[in-house]
């Protein structure tokens, strides 16, 4: 079936299957609407589709005020068949053109900005500095629409730099001003505005908001983070300062609460709580991939909103990592808080009970002695060896970098192997085709009577059919053994 046809379906159906994987310009009214979009269905020869957001603007056309195109899901950071292109939406979706310009993209990316631009208009329909510029009005659209955030507040935040170019930007995209927004808003939005910034993040459906939590509270460090009820909770430092984030499941998605957090770092926490949390899961065509396999497949009916828990920081997940090397789950979280509350900065008391610490800086572990941590002298050793690699630049958790790369940086540190280097890519480095082949519980999911266990290369071998998603295939297995995983 052509790809306008599966969309035209989609339309008319008001999939919400299809959210944020395409969008909808109607030639009749110069405007562009998610695929559930409550107004009358346009005529087929009225309408046209669209990739990205980012596309319908560039063709000219405004923002639905009605779908909100701004509160769909995230487009996945893996959208498109290049590599390049994916890791470039990665960059960007971290505020990578906020600060500087597609020439030094396009370098941290090793190719030419000519090229990158080329690749971005083949796979998305828009350029680097279009998909960029898109995604800083959404993020705006929607501090005006769910907080009481000033004006200048929010112009800042969403990278814009001056009032006036955030004002410009507006009265062109949507032909009002940021003021006439807010207004209507206020008539129509019933989003709860306390003394903390509370934000709505959209989600990919289906999503398995407990089966994360399950995972992330078997996993919190003490002092670092806990999952109290149905939120989850944990201390973080950005731009040097510390704070809280605060989330919790509503319907169609997440609510954040961020609590000590400046206005400028509010898109930088939004966006790494996005990858956390995995909402941007394209889960459908996780799904016609994973449901393939027969285990898989009845793994998948049984949570068919699996996500990948991701990590606020990717050196704080390493050295969880390393910690559950050979030991089990509970035994690891228990000597990860024992580091945290001996070499973690302590934070005031911020009325959350149990979050004393802010996780120790690489700096800091680089020459930690790790006395009555309750690790082998060799443990220790990796996690010094590890913190010192961060700290002089060899190892790094960029988002643009290719996952090869990433391995081969991650295993030179001795004491980590071929698991820990998988695990960390999943989680840390978001890579959706991660996959530790040789860990205990994704082999005993396949044990049965009579049946021999699975070695590491008849797994591997037995993967490659659960390309590009086997971190999810991962997780799935993880979740028919309970204890498993890291």
């Amino acid at each position: 079936m052509m790809q306008e046809e599966i969309y035209e379906r989609a339309r008319k159906s008001r999939d919400a299957r299809f959210d944020g994987q395409f969008y909808i310009g109607v030639r009749t009214t110069g405007i562009y609407c998610r695929p559930i979009c409550p107004a009358n269905t346009p005529k087929s020869e009225n309408v046209m589709f669209f990739p990205t957001a980012a596309a319908a603007s560039e063709a000219g056309y405004r923002p639905c005020l009605r779908c909100r195109p701004e509160c769909a899901p995230g487009t996945p950071a893996w959208s498109g068949t290049s590599a390049t292109v994916r890791r470039g939406l990665k960059l960007i979706a971290s505020g990578a053109l906020d600060d500087s310009n597609i020439e030094e993209l396009a370098t941290r990316l090793g190719v030419t900005s000519r090229h990158l631009r080329r690749l971005f208009t083949k796979h998305l329909g828009a350029s680097p500095l279009a998909v960029a510029h898109t995604q800083r009005l959404h993020f705006a659209k929607q501090l005006i629409d769910q907080t009481r955030l000033p004006m200048q507040e929010i112009a800042m935040a969403a990278g814009y730099g001056s009032i006036r170019r955030f004002n410009d930007s507006f009265v062109k995209t949507y032909g009002r001003s940021p003021r006439e927004l807010r207004r209507a808003a206020d008539r129509s939005d019933d989003v709860d505005r306390g003394t903390a910034l509370t934000v709505k993040l959209p989600c990919r459906m289906p999503f398995d908001w407990r089966a994360l939590l399950a995972f992330f509270s078997a996993r919190a460090t003490p002092g670092i983070e806990s999952v109290d009820g149905d939120r989850y909770l944990r201390t973080i430092k950005i731009d040097g300062q510390p704070g809280v984030i605060d989330l919790r499941q509503e319907a169609g998605g997440v609510v954040l609460t961020m609590h000590g957090i400046s206005t400028r770092n509010i898109f930088p926490v939004v966006q790494r709580c996005r990858e956390m949390f995995d909402l941007d899961a394209p889960m459908q065509e996780i799904a016609n991939v994973l449901s393939r396999d027969v285990v898989l497949g009845r793994l998948l009916n049984k949570n068919p909103g699996v996500r990948v828990p991701g990590a606020w920081d990717g050196f704080e997940l390493t050295v969880r990592a390393i910690l559950g090397q050979q030991i089990s789950v509970k035994a690891a979280t228990t000597i990860a808080g024992r580091i945290a509350n001996t070499y973690g900065e302590p934070v005031s008391d911020q009325g959350f009970s149990g979050l004393t610490h802010l996780f120790p800086e690489p700096e800091r572990l680089a020459r930690a002695r790790f006395n009555n941590a309750g690790l082998t002298r060799g443990r220790a050793e990796t996690l010094r060896r590890m913190a010192q690699a961060v700290v002089n630049g060899s190892l790094t958790f960029d988002a643009s970098q290719d996952p090869a790369t990433f391995r081969e940086s991650l295993i030179a540190v001795p004491g980590i192997g071929e698991w820990t280097a998988q695990y960390v890519a999943m989680r840390a480095v978001k890579n959706p085709d991660a996959f530790p082949a040789a860990d205990l519980g994704l082999l005993r999911a396949f044990d049965g009577p009579g049946r021999q266990r699975l070695k590491p290369g008849h797994l591997e071998e037995m993967s490659q059919g659960w390309r590009p998603w086997r971190a999810y295939a991962a997780l799935l297995l993880w979740g028919s053994a309970p204890g498993s995983g890291g």
